[in-house]
């Protein structure tokens, strides 16, 4: 990566605005894709984004785990013999611990694993066990036998490497899921101080992720609804609540067969003991929407928007086809509010231009994939030259339908007695109505709502924050790796998937630092280009001396210096070695 600028010329001043680029090869050609706007980088900015550094994560790493005490050391020097040694990735892990830190998880973890027989305490295991899944997610095989000997953690944490093995680390696992709900409590207030979150409109989803392996032992994988596209694989479901801007504030883990519905009670009651019930505000999709659960919100008094199923717009046909009434809140959006005679509820009916579209291009495809299919079925029972069985072919009938539900009740099909060799013959009519109510109902959707006092564009714009929690979701699931988990002890999976977690906090936490450094909101990006920072071992022969042996961190090129200048961070410049590696003339003197 690297930095281009563009200049314009604004009230009589030129104006240097910076931008981060990278080369990316597309086909035979190479395109500067942006990485990141950072404006002009003036000194305002800059102060800001070292104030917002220092209030996250506080002074740069302790001072005498850089000093040692060599800066003032005067030794002469054999140029030939300089070597590098012990090269590893600094920049990224420096950063996680920095976000493990700033988030106060280091603090609450030594206060709630407190340290007894043990040689490491297990505050150490959880930092590598979270600063993992953040920058290189993989298995406790792999972070032992791999990762943590190629990264500058053993320097930062004061762990050797042969002290971080599987088995310290799942045991790390096991000691961190007893204490689930303080850590979720202690994140939503720690962060809530720190950016400032609302807490108030509780967005709320559910997502299920599959097992490798029969996970016999575990009472909870069950095979369901596969969001994954895995129902060979059981799977577990898990219950996840967000802030309205997207920071993870609690989960539960359901059985990979729950209904999403069933598990709406139970996350609401949990989410309230931790963080008050005044004032909430629960924002689901149309899976959570049941009566049971409607009526369950009402008696307490809770405040929700919900969406509702599709097959629901029918009880608001009349309205749904009044030209009057409805509100344009941006380019192809409308919405119009009407009442619930049963229940009351505000019900928001919003029409979108670009579903309608895609809406309409699913029921052509699946009208032709029908037509198609029963127009093969229809020559095969004509060129049929001996009776058929109506059973069978009723059969093949239901297949063909079920495979294309979206477009199915267009079609009436039916058998009758004909005096061909097959007996039957393939009989197609097209319903009217379905074209009719398609037309209607493309691009609608329906959504309930118990909140009087809000504007229909505030309701709406509530309810498509749903997306915060279906990005979170996906985060885990493509870039912290949550599936597939191949643990198959139950509390394993719990410990695995709330490590996840953890890592999500930090994940979040530092794409709501990027933004406001003006770095976009990529985390991925700049960990990958943080983590080419890396501390070496420079070895120096002096006919005085032996070998001096220095550990220090490459400095940043000047598109790493930029980002490490928007996020207020300082790189040391070296690391003190412990005893063990110090020569023996330096421990003498």
């Amino acid at each position: 990566m690297y930095l281009r600028y563009t200049t314009r010329k604004k009230d009589g001043k030129i104006h240097r605005y910076w931008r981060l680029v990278r080369s990316v090869r597309v086909g035979r050609r190479v395109i500067q894709q942006t990485v990141a706007q950072l404006g002009e980088l003036d000194e305002h900015g800059q102060v800001r984004a070292r104030a917002f550094a220092r209030r996250l994560i506080g002074a740069p790493e302790q001072a005498d785990l850089f000093d040692d005490g060599s800066a003032a050391l005067t030794v002469p020097v054999r140029l030939k013999g300089i070597r590098i040694e012990r090269s590893r990735q600094f920049g990224d892990v420096y950063l996680a611990l920095a976000l493990w830190r700033g988030t106060g998880l280091s603090e609450l973890c030594e206060r709630l694993l407190p340290s007894g027989k043990e040689q490491v305490p297990w505050e150490k295991m959880a930092a590598v066990l979270v600063s993992a899944r953040l920058c290189e997610p993989s298995s406790e095989l792999h972070i032992a036998e791999d990762w943590y000997r190629r990264t500058a953690l053993a320097d930062l944490l004061q762990l050797d490497d042969a002290q971080v093995n599987k088995d310290r680390l799942y045991r790390a696992l096991d000691a961190l899921l007893e204490h689930k709900g303080a850590l979720e409590a202690h994140l939503a207030r720690r962060c809530g101080e720190l950016f400032a979150l609302d807490n108030e409109v509780l967005l709320y989803d559910v997502t299920s992720t599959y097992f490798e392996g029969q996970a016999e032992a575990n009472p909870l994988a069950r095979r369901g609804y596969s969001r994954d596209h895995r129902p060979d694989c059981k799977q577990v479901c898990i219950a996840l609540v967000v802030s309205f801007d997207g920071f993870p504030l609690g989960y539960e883990v359901f059985p990979g067969n729950m209904n999403d519905a069933r598990t709406l009670q139970r996350i609401v009651a949990t989410m309230e003991a931790r963080h008050g019930v005044i004032g909430r505000v629960w924002i689901g999709d149309r899976g959570m929407a049941s009566a049971a659960n409607l009526a369950w919100l009402r008696e307490g008094a809770r405040r929700y928007i919900i969406g509702a199923p599709k097959a629901e717009l029918k009880k608001f046909a009349s309205a749904l086809a009044t030209a009057s009434g409805w509100r344009g809140l941006r380019e192809g959006i409308e919405v119009k509010l009407t009442r619930c005679p049963e229940t009351g509820d505000t019900i928001i009916l919003c029409r979108s231009a670009e579903r309608r579209s895609k809406e309409r291009a699913m029921h052509e495809t699946f009208s032709r994939r029908i037509e198609a299919a029963l127009a093969r079925l229809g020559e095969r029972i004509a060129r049929s030259r001996r009776r058929l069985d109506a059973t069978q072919i009723n059969r093949q009938i239901g297949r063909i339908l079920q495979q294309n539900q979206r477009a199915a009740a267009r079609f009436e099909v039916n058998l009758v007695a004909d005096a061909c060799s097959a007996g039957l013959a393939l009989q197609v009519t097209l319903n009217p109505s379905f074209d009719h109510w398609a037309a209607l109902s493309e691009g609608a959707y329906l959504l309930r709502s118990n909140i009087t006092d809000w504007t229909d564009e505030q309701l709406w714009r509530a309810y498509i924050q749903l997306a915060q929690a279906e990005a979170a979701f996906r985060i885990q699931k493509d870039q912290l790796r949550v599936r597939p988990i191949w643990h198959q002890r139950a509390d394993r999976v719990q410990a695995h998937i709330l490590v996840c977690f953890l890592a999500f906090v930090l994940w979040k936490s530092l794409e709501l630092w990027q933004q406001r450094a003006g770095l976009g909101n990529s985390p991925r990006t700049v960990l990958e280009e943080l983590a080419r920072i890396q501390s070496h071992d420079v070895i120096l022969p002096s006919p005085t001396h032996g070998e001096i042996r220095l550990r220090c961190i490459t400095q940043p090129d000047p598109a790493q210096a930029a980002l490490l200048e928007r996020l207020g961070i300082v790189l040391p410049k070296r690391m003190r070695l412990s005893e063990q590696e110090l020569p023996v003339l330096a421990l003498s003197a």
